[in-house]
């Protein structure tokens, strides 16, 4: 009797594993998509807020702010477009979204027209910018991309009306370092340790996606004090302050929502609850920081995640867009009113403290913004979006305001690159760049200073990401892709939006340029990760518009 009752439960017991196991195996992509952030909940719990304990400088300064090193500030926004602030005669202002702010800095300082990223995509433009060289020289060339993504990568991207499939090499994936270990190596010299070095006070808030083991994160490249972005929700997504737009037609939209949490730390403490909305919050922090700084030179990296993806405003910023707007552009232009806040709230706090004429201030993005948003006007007039190499990729507002040393109301049409502000910043300070190592970045502190001075010679700009690759010399362009096998010569001084194709009837400079670009690249080290995802990305059309067989398109390899 016994042994029956035994057999029959372990047979019930068997039949519930073997549904339990039918079951997960039927919704095997929805635990896959979900398991990032189920993984986080249970190895990083967030604590509540608390107040974030930065460290005071003196009491009272040494010097007065005008005779010691200039402070330094960059502020980077997130994939912000060309066409996202108001600053180049744009903008979104009938969306109630206009950017006084950062017009302002640029009106009190100098607006550059040819402003670039590092890169098209987050991790080597960030990478560009905090050291002053081409990532690629270190091996930073992909962004930082779980390995588990190619297990869902296709399902993610499959939608009606796509006619070029993604590329998942999955031996590469299978053997891709841990995410956390994806990064710009403790080797490199950044801005802050230049800085540091000069007596500096460094201070990160935001953003970092340079790695996350101990010696990549900002602590151990130069900086002080960080308050780490360690998830990506500007708020919880059920918070009632929140207002979410989600895309369902973008496969990383799709993936971040359920897997992104709502979380930071401070100098590599544990993980706890931001408090409010990122943008705004990570600005309360940076004037903390100002402030108990304010008695000596600081450099201040306040790098925000708006307005990257997901969509996520605060019911007020929503409220104040036109009810007749779809929810979409309400959502994104509330989101670009909380940017440019931050920047007249940073403004007022160093006029506060008597510091605003001997604080160089810069404002810029990381690269241009994304097609996938499904949002047509934002890197305008400029082709592509973020991921791809054309001038809406790279194209990003760039301004910069120091009363003390920059003339007000400057206007700028030579190339600069966020490769400058190493640089820029060490000249500023009375630092030296390292000298054992190619410094890419220039200092262009003397031809604003003195309009007078002569302009810089043409310069050259190197854009890499695998095979797909290009150079800027002068005003001519040049883009290669190997998929598909094509080849971009552009005039940027009679074509600035890369409408004509002069490839064919110019096959000297392809041959010039593919000779330079050629030139440059020899020699470089192996990327430090080895890339196992290649997305199609249309230049002229949004995710959300069915692909055509004669689209303009290219592969971002990652």
């Amino acid at each position: 009797m016994n042994a029956r009752r035994a057999s029959r439960i372990a047979l019930v017991a068997l039949a519930v594993l073997l549904a339990a196991a039918a079951l997960l195996w039927a919704n095997r992509l929805v635990v896959l998509r979900h398991s990032l952030g189920w993984y986080t909940d249970l190895v990083h719990p967030r604590a509540p807020n608390r107040p974030v304990p930065w460290q005071a400088g003196p009491a009272t300064p040494d010097a007065p702010p005008g005779a010691r090193p200039p402070n330094v500030i960059v502020i980077l926004a997130d994939d912000l477009g060309f066409n996202d602030v108001t600053t180049y005669g744009g903008g979104h202002a009938d969306w109630n979204a206009a950017t006084p702010n950062i017009d302002a800095l640029a009106r009190e300082g100098v607006r550059f027209d040819h402003g670039y990223a590092g890169s098209a995509v987050c991790t080597p433009s960030r990478a560009a910018l905090m050291t002053g060289r081409y990532p690629w020289r270190f091996g930073v060339e992909f962004t930082p991309t779980p390995g588990a993504m190619a297990r869902v990568a296709s399902s993610l991207y499959d939608a009606p009306g796509r006619i070029r499939p993604p590329i998942v090499d999955h031996d590469a994936a299978a053997r891709v370092p841990k995410f956390g270990e994806l990064g710009m190596p403790g080797s490199e010299r950044t801005i802050a340790e230049v800085l540091r070095e000069r007596g500096y006070r460094t201070l990160h808030v935001g953003k970092w996606h340079l790695g996350s083991t101990r010696e990549m994160r900002p602590n151990a490249q130069g900086f002080d004090e960080t308050v780490f972005m360690e998830s990506g929700l500007h708020l919880p997504e059920h918070d009632p302050r929140a207002v979410n737009s989600k895309q369902d037609f973008d496969p990383i939209d799709r993936f971040l929502w359920p897997n992104m949490r709502w979380a930071a730390s401070h100098n590599g403490g544990e993980w706890f609850e931001p408090g409010g909305y990122l943008t705004d919050w990570y600005t309360d922090e940076a004037i903390a920081a100002i402030r108990a700084n304010r008695h000596r030179p600081f450099f201040l990296f306040l790098a925000h995640w708006g307005v990257h993806t997901p969509l996520q405003a605060t019911r007020a910023d929503y409220d104040a867009t036109p009810a007749h707007l779809d929810h979409r552009r309400r959502v994104y232009g509330a989101m670009i009113r909380a940017l440019d806040r931050s920047v007249g709230r940073v403004m007022q706090a160093l006029r506060d403290e008597g510091l605003d004429r001997d604080t160089l201030v810069v404002f810029t993005s990381d690269n241009g913004a994304p097609g996938y948003l499904g949002l047509p006007e934002v890197n305008r007039p400029f082709r592509g979006w973020k991921l791809t190499l054309f001038e809406g990729g790279l194209r990003v507002p760039f301004v910069a305001r120091w009363p003390a040393r920059i003339p007000a109301g400057q206007r700028i049409d030579a190339p600069v690159s966020v490769i400058d502000l190493l640089p820029v910043a060490a000249a500023a300070s009375g630092a030296t760049p390292s000298a054992d190592r190619p410094i890419d970045g220039i200092d262009w502190l003397p031809w604003l200073a003195d309009r007078s001075a002569p302009r810089p010679p043409p310069r050259t700009l190197h854009f890499r990401d695998g095979s797909y690759r290009a150079v800027r010399d002068g005003d001519w362009k040049l883009i290669v892709s190997e998929r598909p096998k094509r080849t971009w010569l552009f005039d940027l001084a009679s074509d600035p939006t890369e409408r004509n194709d002069l490839s064919a009837a110019r096959p000297e400079q392809v041959a010039r340029l593919r000779a330079t670009m050629d030139a440059h690249h020899a020699g470089m080290p192996a990327p430090l990760w080895r890339s196992f995802l290649e997305l199609p990305v249309s230049i002229d059309r949004t995710l959300d518009e069915p692909q055509r067989p004669d689209d303009a398109y290219t592969y971002w390899i990652n």
